[in-house]
């Protein structure tokens, strides 16, 4: 068996097509420009590489892009002003504080003062208890786009059986939430789970999300399943720097039924869904429907 690859670069795409669409029908019919807001505090490079890429797209599918990039010294007291400032700003829909935040800051508590209204990435503690709850939140970028692919892989994930290996708060908890929500059976494994390998080979769905470089190989893999590998490594091989996700991808290749490549699979898909939530937003904020294919 050779698996389907599971292409992120080109489903990414469609999701920004389909937020672009959303964006010409609020101005046209609402007179509604949505806003995205991304705070930047230090000189962190591949920070300002991905806040750079934020601003890129979210001009590019038509909405207003307002960045703030600000000191590494700045204190707390000025970054939580200027996000309130941001709260009470009708123009702002989405607010996003790219991490990580220098050691003097408390990423909670800056976290927590965001408007969960207006709080895109999905990390609030109140858009956190709401997922939890399964009721409606903002959902983190990362694990709706895996959700995204794995509905369009599949259609119904009634019914099967899940392995998310990962129990971070930004992917594995709120994957496996999604998963539960599209009634899936769902295991949480991580470093310290017996038998790792047996966990896995039960899968129908494994999510990989665990940030250690190829540390699923392929016979972990149940013949047919959709692999869903997370994970962004850099590796040293063969004198050159190569990224590499969290599963084996050339064995595990063999065994899927359908894969995503790292990098061009996950990856392109959290930009879009940062999109895709603060359009979500916008139209919450406005008492509008929200757009079809572009939540959970």
């Amino acid at each position: 068996m050779v698996a389907q690859v599971i292409d992120g670069k080109a489903f990414a795409a469609k999701v920004r097509a389909q937020v672009a669409d959303q964006v010409t029908k609020l101005k046209e019919e609402n007179g509604i420009t949505p806003g995205l807001a991304v705070v930047l505090v230090g000189e962190d490079p591949a920070s300002q590489v991905y806040v750079r890429s934020k601003g890129k797209q979210t001009v590019e599918v038509g909405m207003n892009s307002y960045e703030h990039k600000l000191d590494p010294e700045t204190s707390e007291d000025d970054l939580l002003a200027l996000i309130d400032k941001l709260n009470n700003d009708p123009a702002v829909h989405g607010i996003l504080v790219q991490l990580p935040l220098p050691k003097h800051l408390n990423e909670d508590l800056v976290i927590n003062s965001i408007d969960p209204a207006k709080d895109v990435d999905g990390f609030h503690i109140s858009n956190v208890g709401l997922l939890g709850t399964g009721q409606k939140s903002m959902v983190p970028c990362t694990p709706l786009g895996c959700l995204m692919m794995l509905r369009d892989h599949h259609g119904s994930l009634s019914g099967m059986d899940a392995v998310v290996i990962g129990r971070s708060n930004i992917v594995g908890k709120p994957m496996a939430q999604l998963l539960l929500g599209d009634s899936c059976t769902v295991t949480i494994a991580h470093s310290r789970t017996k038998d790792l390998p047996d966990v896995v080979r039960r899968a129908d769905i494994v999510v990989a999300a665990v940030g250690r470089p190829e540390m699923v190989p392929g016979d972990w893999i149940k013949e047919g399943a959709t692999v869903i590998d997370v994970g962004i490594n850099r590796i040293e091989r063969d004198g050159k720097n190569k990224l590499v996700g969290d599963v084996d991808y050339a064995s595990a290749a063999e065994r899927a039924g359908a894969i995503t490549p790292v990098p061009g699979g996950v990856g392109p898909m959290t930009i879009a869904c940062l999109l895709a939530n603060t359009v979500t937003a916008c139209c919450r904020a406005n008492g509008l429907s929200e757009p079809e294919g572009l939540t959970a």
